[in-house]
């Protein structure tokens, strides 16, 4: 039985899609059978992937409608044992369409749970906001993975989302669990990327990743060329973190079970 995992934070520009492509390819390297859900309507993750926005038919969107199941939106990638459920510009409009229907916090949780037997792990990327779409991810999920950004207004917005995660808890999905907070961005030259770490890792002590992602050109160019770090440069820091990342996912899953 695989786990649901999402990627969430409101803030924009944290690392969210950086980590899910590169998590997903790492743990793909690792010989598990990955399947990522692009559920953010800028489709960054579908194009880091090397897949054509502008080709996309079916994806997350008719997934959140019902209108076809989620082995028909479901396509293969390039990276090694990763397959994608792709987004597009329409998704923008899903929040509106799901918005006086019945149980439309449990959509994608309804269309993704079968998928669970074919997977060891399904990430869902979800869009920098704490609307309909990113409820559907959290209410689906087993467990959430919050980048934080090594930078001075980090922790600004947590405790919302924080209290987001407890309300979801509480009444759409009380087997929600933090994975961990993940340390993104970080340059060790910086006093003030040391203070981030220090002080997040005082707050919330085991709930925080050891693995801290570095700041690293190769990352950041990774995507333009529609490939993940794994792919583009393995011999980077940004590749060696994010294997990192995996085996101490893989890990605790381990010991989980």
């Amino acid at each position: 039985m695989g786990k649901i995992i999402a990627i969430a934070n409101q803030k924009g520009g944290v690392g969210k899609t950086t980590t899910t492509v590169n998590l997903a390819a790492a743990l793909g390297v690792l010989e598990k059978k990955v399947l990522l859900i692009d559920a953010d309507p800028q489709a960054n993750a579908t194009s880091g992937l090397g897949v054509d926005v502008d080709s996309i038919e079916l994806g997350t969107y008719q997934l959140l409608e019902h209108t076809k199941t989620a082995e028909e939106t479901i396509i293969e990638t390039t990276s090694p044992n990763v397959d994608l459920i792709p987004s597009h510009i329409d998704l923008v409009a899903i929040e509106i369409e799901l918005v006086d229907k019945d149980e439309r916090e449990y959509m994608m949780k309804k269309a993704v749970t079968d998928l669970k037997n074919q997977y060891d792990y399904i990430l869902i990327d979800c869009a920098p906001s704490l609307g309909l779409l990113t409820l559907n991810a959290l209410t689906a999920a087993d467990s959430v993975i919050i980048p934080i950004q090594c930078e001075y207004f980090a922790l600004e917005g947590l405790g919302k989302l924080l209290n987001t995660v407890k309300s979801i808890q509480k009444i759409h999905n009380a087997d929600l669990d933090i994975e961990g907070m993940l340390l993104t961005m970080y340059d060790s030259r910086l006093r003030l990327s040391n203070q981030v770490v220090e002080e997040v890792r005082k707050h919330f002590e085991d709930m925080v990743f050891e693995t801290v992602i570095q700041r690293n050109v190769r990352l950041s160019e990774a995507p333009s060329y529609g490939e993940s770090i794994i792919k583009y440069d393995a011999s980077s820091k940004g590749a060696a973190n994010y294997l990192n990342l995996a085996n101490e996912v893989v890990k605790k899953n381990k010991e989980v079970v």
